[in-house]
């Protein structure tokens, strides 16, 4: 679905996009990634139920499943200026203010992108760009089991943790709770107004 709208604004045919999406457990790698970096085997993968997929976003190897918010902006970059770094700044400063909305004070790691919160990786981040119409984007962890990050080094990164808002604040947060404070602190930043259509129904 996200190549397809990818495709789709590529060629003008619909405006700027905003996918959200909760995925089934799955490890990503991206173009950098690094096969040593999944440290699961192939009993453990099955018996825990997740599948292992190529991707064509930037990066090393992630993890998506239940209880995190998966974003994917599909947009033209000539309409917000052409600078990928500047995006990815922006990216981040609109999960900032999600997570602050909600008490937890995250923050930059200097030389790393994503978010943070003491430390830890509280939202990951992998982009790819064609033409300046981005793909892929963001992974905030709301409620995540954080133990299926212990079967890979989290984007390459050895020395740090991973966290949720679950873990920061103590308390439970709802996936649509989130997802409603997500899309309008994308709205704000990129100066959107908001039209919410499902495109794939649930269940």
């Amino acid at each position: 679905m996200q190549r397809e709208v990818f495709a789709q604004r590529l060629a003008a045919e619909i405006p700027d996009t905003l996918l959200l999406t909760e995925h089934d457990h799955v490890y990503t790698l991206g173009t950098a990634a690094q096969a040593a970096h999944l440290l699961a085997d192939e009993e453990s993968l099955r018996e825990r139920g997740v599948d292992v997929v190529n991707v064509d976003r930037g990066g090393d190897i992630t993890y998506h499943g239940p209880g995190q918010l998966v974003a994917y902006p599909i947009l033209d970059l000539s309409f917000h200026g052409k600078d990928l770094d500047a995006y990815l700044r922006r990216l981040e400063n609109v999960v900032i203010a999600v997570l602050g909305r909600l008490g937890v004070h995250a923050s930059r790691l200097p030389g790393y992108t994503g978010v943070w919160v003491a430390g830890e990786k509280i939202c990951a981040i992998g982009i790819k760009a064609s033409r300046w119409v981005t793909m892929h984007g963001l992974a905030l962890n709301v409620s995540t089991d954080l133990s299926y990050f212990g079967k890979i080094i989290p984007c390459g990164i050895f020395d740090r943790g991973v966290t949720s808002i679950q873990d920061a604040t103590g308390t439970g947060r709802s996936l649509a709770d989130v997802e409603d404070l997500l899309i309008a602190e994308f709205a704000e930043a990129f100066g959107y107004a908001t039209v919410h259509e499902p495109l794939m129904e649930e269940g």
